[in-house]
Formats: C-alpha cells, structure tokens, sequence
C-alpha cells in the first residue's frame, strides 16, 4: 500500500492527464469505481477522460462529473471476438495517440488487456490496471487458462496494479501476475454517508406491493446485475420453501441485466410473484438497503464486491458465500452470515435462520454498524489513487513533469 506522505509528491507536479478504460458502463461495482475515480481526479485538478465501449446504462452516465470528457468506442465490446478485439486495438492506440494521457488507468479484465496493449503500443509513460474481480478463480479449466495466459503477457506492461483488497491482491501474487511491489491495495470507494444517515423510501408500501392494512413484512434484498455469475436464476428455485415458511416475507432483487427476463419469467413459474420484486434500476439503493432487514449476496465470482460495503454502511447484516476475498470485511455471526459458494441450498438456510431469529438478526445489525469502513469511503479512494500515480511518475520519470514523455522508455 503507498504510503499517504507519497501525495506530496504530486505537488511538484502539473495536472496529470488520465484516460480511464472500461469495456461497459452499466450498473455494476466496477461501473460505480471507474466513475468515482474519474470526477474525484477531475475534482483534484486533473485531465480526465473516460473510454468506454458501446454498452452503457443512461443513469450511470448521468453521474460522470461534466469536466470529465467522454469518449465512446463502440468496437470495443465485453464478448470476446478476435476481429472485433483487433480494430478494439487499433481504435484505443489512435485514442491514446491522440490523447496523449500521462496515465492510462484501465478496469475490468477485457478493458484491461486490450487497453495495457494499446497504452504500450501508443507509449504511454504510466499503465495502470485495476482488480476488481479475479476472473481466474472459480471459473472453467479453458477460462482459467485462457485469462492467466492474457494477464501474464500483458503484466510487464503493467507499472501497478489496483487491487480492490488484500484478497485480491494475493490471489494475483500467488498465480504469478505482477510481482508483490507493483500491487496497491484500493479499497472500492463510495459516499459512505450517503447509506449511513438514509432513510427508507416514501412509497416503500407500494413498493413491496402492500394493501392498505397489510403488516410490514420482512424484506430481504439483493442489489445486483442481472447476469450470470450472481446467480439469481439458482436462488430463486429456493424460495418456494422460504416462502411458504414465511408467506409475508418479501424479496426485493434490484438491478437490471440482460437476464431480466428470464428471471421474471422464472419468478411466475415458480409462482412467487407476491413474494419477489423486481425493481429494475432504483436510482436510491441507499434506501432500499434502509427498508431491509437482510441484504444478500449470491455470487459465484467476485472481488470484494462494494454493495457489502453499502449493505453494512447502512446497518444491515448481509449473508454472502465464502469467495476468495469476503472475510476481509464480513465476519461470520457478527456482521452477517458467510456460506460455503457452493452452497446455495446452505444461503437460503441463512435466511431462515435470520428470519426465524429477531434477536439474532439485530445482533448482527449492531455489529454491520460498527464495521469500519473509513478506507472505502470516496474521497479517500481518490487520494489513494493519486499516491499510485505519483510514485509511479516518481519511479519512472524522476526529474520530469508528466509532459515530459521523451525521457521515459517504453
């Protein structure tokens, strides 16, 4: 981890001009990171622009600040596609030439290859990558392969890793991507306050599709994408049996994706639509983290996902499985609950053991309230951030501004 005294190392420095790189802008954790990053180093001073591929959401393009300028390459797309990835390439090295950043600062795994190849083709001085999910853990033989071999022929290109946690971090060391002193870990950032001091929303009632004189049911909530690798398709054959246990409880499953319907057409066959609500994108999950008495979590794959961060900000316990990097911020039976991953069967469990436990559940509450989370909060990510660049800028080019490129070697 770069010391903070490292900071002042940009004061000699002019505004660094930064190019972040993401294949998607949706509504994911890694989506939210490369946008926090981006307006907390506009609001440091600096050049930023942000590059992203064709596939985006309008609400989280709504929240990049308006100095940061925006470039959009539709070539450049999640899927992998060996001819659509090569013009990818070639349409990143004319951005980055044209550009010209100090930094390139990409995210996510498809971003990260094809933008640390072209960063280095178009000799940017400083290539930084960031981990928000370890895509060679808990995936097929062939993916596995396939990742270590693209990370490893780019890793020498790469002058730091950002890793989201201790966690991740060692799980890049172990397989042998970048050595130990080029990773710094960087906790995934947000408004912290925002999930602490929030309230449950106004029309919460119709929300959870309540009459009149209905109770408050118990409300568990989800907050994620819509896709594979959370596993919201497996979950749901679950709760027949927690529903008809608890035939008030609601499940609240907020987020969109490109497995919305097939989840809506899973919920009516399975016939739990009183029980599961489907919010689409909630422009405040702040609040609906407010109105829950348990926040889940059922990936498959992850880094350390920041909605646990937000789950326990606002005060809730959250049930997770045990991935590679979770207990480095859930604590078994004291902020939460953490499952084996490859037991869904065990998760829904959980459930029922919270929600059958009123005492247990507000035990578990108190100690999410008083998890620690100083180093997740935003501000402090960015300057978190600026401490990489500048001991990079200070490793690399040691007596030059960051303008100052012809005396760095590619």
């Amino acid at each position: 981890m770069v010391a903070a005294t490292r900071l002042d190392v940009l004061s000699a420095l002019q505004p660094l001009r930064i190019a972040h790189v993401i294949t998607r802008l949706i509504n994911g954790g890694a989506d939210e990171n490369t946008v926090i990053s981006c307006n907390e180093a506009v609001r440091s001073g600096h050049q930023v622009v942000l590059v992203h591929g064709a596939q985006t959401r309008p609400e989280i393009l709504a929240t990049v600040d308006e100095r940061v300028n925006i470039v959009e390459l539709p070539s450049l797309m999640r899927p992998i596609a060996p001819l659509g990835d090569v013009k990818a390439l070639g349409d990143l090295v004319r951005t980055f030439r044209r550009l010209r950043p100090d930094v390139v600062h990409t995210h996510t795994s498809k971003a990260g290859i094809l933008g640390r190849l072209a960063a280095h083709v178009a000799r940017v001085p400083v290539v930084v990558h960031g981990v928000h999910i370890v895509p060679f853990v808990n995936g097929g033989r062939l993916e596995t392969f396939a990742y270590l071999t693209a990370e490893r022929a780019v890793q020498g290109m790469t002058h730091a890793f950002i890793d989201v946690s201790p966690g991740v971090r060692d799980l890049c060391v172990k397989a042998g991507v970048g050595a130990p002193e080029r990773h710094h870990v960087v906790e995934s950032g947000f408004d912290l306050s925002r999930f602490r001091v929030a309230k449950q929303p106004g029309d919460w009632r119709e929300l959870l599709r309540l009459e009149p004189d209905d109770p408050r049911p118990p409300v568990v909530l989800m907050l994620a994408v819509f896709e594979a690798r959370k596993r919201h398709l497996e979950l749901l054959e679950r709760l027949p049996g927690i529903a008809a246990r608890f035939p008030r409880v609601r499940f609240v499953f907020a987020g969109d994706g490109s497995l919305r319907d097939a989840i809506a057409t899973r919920v009516r066959t399975l016939g739990i639509e009183r029980n599961v609500v489907l919010t689409g994108f909630h422009p405040h999950p702040e609040q609906l983290i407010a109105l829950a008495d348990i926040c889940l979590l059922a990936s498959a794959r992850e880094g350390l996902p920041r909605v646990l961060m937000q789950y326990l900000a606002g005060g809730k316990p959250a049930i997770a499985p045990a991935l590679p990097c979770i207990d480095d911020v859930l604590r078994h039976d004291v902020n939460g609950l953490i499952v084996r991953s490859d037991d869904l069967d065990g998760l829904a469990d959980a459930v029922v053991a919270l929600l059958d436990d009123p005492a247990r559940r507000a035990r578990l509450a108190r100690g999410a309230e008083t998890t620690q989370l100083s180093e997740w909060d935003a501000a402090r990510m960015g300057e978190r951030l600026e401490a990489v660049y500048a001991d990079v800028i200070r490793e690399r080019v040691p007596q030059h501004l960051p303008g100052s490129r012809e005396a760095v070697t590619s």
